[in-house]
C-alpha cells in the first residue's frame, strides 16, 4: 500500500483497481527483471488474478500495520532473508526485516522504478 499511496492519483475511491494496476505493474517489473515479487495488500480479500511472477497476497488479519505483520514473518521464514528486497516506506518494518538480514527499498524509490521505462 505505500507504493499505491505514494502516487495521490484517487487510488483510495477504487481499492481494487488500485490492486489491480499495481499488479499489472508488478508483472512486467518482474518480467523485466526476470525475477519473482510477491505483494501483500492491507483490507478485505477479492478476486485479483495474479500473472506470472506475481504472487498476490492479502493480509491474514485486519487491523494497523497487519500487512507488515505478515511481509515481517514471510521474510523471517524465508531460508535466506538476505535474497529479499523489501519494499516499504514503514520506519518499523524497515527495522524487522532488516534486523534478519533482508534489504528494503523506499516506496518512492520503487515507484521510480515502476515509472522508469524497462
Amino acid at each position: 500500500m505505500n507504493v499505491i499511496g505514494s502516487r495521490p492519483d484517487g487510488w483510495w475511491r477504487d481499492r481494487p483497481k488500485a490492486h489491480r494496476q499495481l499488479v499489472d505493474e508488478l508483472a512486467r517489473f518482474a518480467a523485466s527483471k526476470d525475477e519473482p515479487v510477491s505483494v501483500v495488500f492491507d483490507g478485505r480479500e477479492h478476486p485479483l488474478d495474479a500473472p506470472p511472477g506475481v504472487e498476490v497476497l492479502f493480509a491474514s488479519t485486519r487491523g494497523r500495520n497487519a500487512a507488515d505483520h505478515d511481509i515481517a514473518a514471510l521474510v523471517t521464514a524465508d531460508a535466506d532473508p538476505r535474497e529479499l528486497t523489501v519494499v516499504t516506506s514503514d520506519a518499523d518494518l524497515v527495522d524487522r526485516v532488516e534486523r534478519v538480514g533482508a534489504r528494503t527499498l523506499g516506496a518512492g524509490g520503487f515507484r521510480r522504478l515502476l515509472d522508469s521505462p524497462q
